[in-house]
């Protein structure tokens, strides 16, 4: 641990030689405020208390939240922001996996560049793990965003792909039934099949009001309304979804599925902007993964890049570090302002394991 906290340390300050302000947010976070921002897998494995003084608090599962919600507050613009302490994670699934561990990181504030400012937080990492074992992948789950809000169905449907982005086979399952594919609900289809299904029920038991009840039949009845999305709208998901190449090989294919697929067109000139910049910086992008199902099961507040270091031959272990950009969650946090930013986080630990390893 000490030689961990040394190495935090020297990460922290090679961040702050590149501007940021050091800030130490602190352990104990309020849940009650910022736990449903980070998605369904940190919400499982996070540790809550109470006591009777607060409201309930966790132990933070990372940084970022708490940064955002600091800067939304306080920071003035641009900001850059670096950080080094403990976070805290149930490993119910691997108990060989530390459940606190050290976790460094850099967050930057800038609304003048947005793809400038992906490639310097992405230069930063490559400079601090090349010498390792590692490869990167990267994503952008704002194009995948795009292509939903581009569907030609409800906006319900809509947003019900949009919650379930992070969750591929809920996702991959509602893409079915609203393209009729799916499996029939017979409980949901005899409840739609009675005129009036709240009439002689008896007392209402539970939380939900009659009223709730009423509306969420009214969403299930339009929505078994609604025509299906045509079977080249899914195929051209589907299409996007399988998108595996090198960056600039990505690009090109991503440009030839908005032809078909308009609505992703901003979101992939913003992808090649991105690559530019990462050129600009020295990055080899014609050796650069690019996923476009990338990052779908990492933290919801992503909404567009997003990135992960691994270790060769090691998919047992966890990303030695990752980040990405997270615009929408300034919004939420900000009381209606917001300010693009993007941020990435190192594990300093399993930086000296690999180099003792190597």
């Amino acid at each position: 641990m000490i030689r961990a906290r040394n190495r935090a340390n020297a990460l922290r300050a090679t961040f702050e030689a590149a501007g940021a302000q050091l800030v130490d947010p602190p352990i104990l976070q309020p849940a009650e405020t910022l736990l449903d921002l980070y998605g369904e897998d940190i919400r499982a494995r996070a540790y809550v208390t109470s006591d009777a003084l607060r409201s309930e608090q966790m132990l933070r599962p990372d940084f970022t939240v708490p940064v955002v919600q600091m800067h939304m507050a306080q920071g003035n613009e641009p900001a850059r922001y670096t950080y080094a302490g403990e976070v805290f994670r149930c490993q119910d699934n691997d108990p060989d996996r530390p459940s606190e561990y050290l976790q460094v990181g850099y967050e930057v504030f800038d609304r003048s560049n947005p793809a400038a400012c992906d490639a310097e937080v992405f230069e930063l990492v490559v400079g601090l793990v090349s010498h390792l074992d590692v490869r990167a992948v990267t994503g952008d789950i704002g194009i995948l965003m795009a292509a939903v809000q581009g569907l030609q169905t409800t906006q319900s449907r809509k947003d019900a792909l949009m919650r379930h982005i992070w969750r591929p086979r809920r996702f991959r399952a509602l893409l079915d039934r609203f393209s009729g594919k799916g499996k029939s609900v017979p409980a949901r289809e005899a409840l739609l099949a009675q005129a009036d299904p709240l009439a002689d029920v008896g007392p209402f038991i539970g939380k939900r009001s009659p009223s709730e009840i009423e509306a969420r039949l009214t969403a299930l009845r339009e929505d078994a309304a609604a025509d299906p999305i045509s079977a080249n709208e899914i195929e051209l998901i589907d299409a996007l979804l399988h998108v595996r190449e090198m960056l600039p090989f990505a690009i090109e294919r991503l440009r030839d599925l908005a032809v078909d697929l308009p609505a992703i067109g901003d979101a992939v000139e913003r992808l090649q902007a991105r690559c530019d910049a990462l050129k600009e910086r020295g990055i080899d992008v014609e050796q650069l993964q690019f996923e476009a199902s990338y990052g779908r099961t990492s933290m919801e507040y992503y909404d567009g890049f997003v990135f992960g270091f691994y270790v060769n031959g090691r998919a047992d272990l966890p990303a030695l570090a990752s980040g990405g950009r997270y615009d929408a969650l300034t919004h939420r946090l900000g009381n209606g302002m917001e300010i693009p930013a993007v941020g990435a986080v190192i594990r300093p630990d399993m930086m000296i394991d690999l180099e003792a390893a190597q």
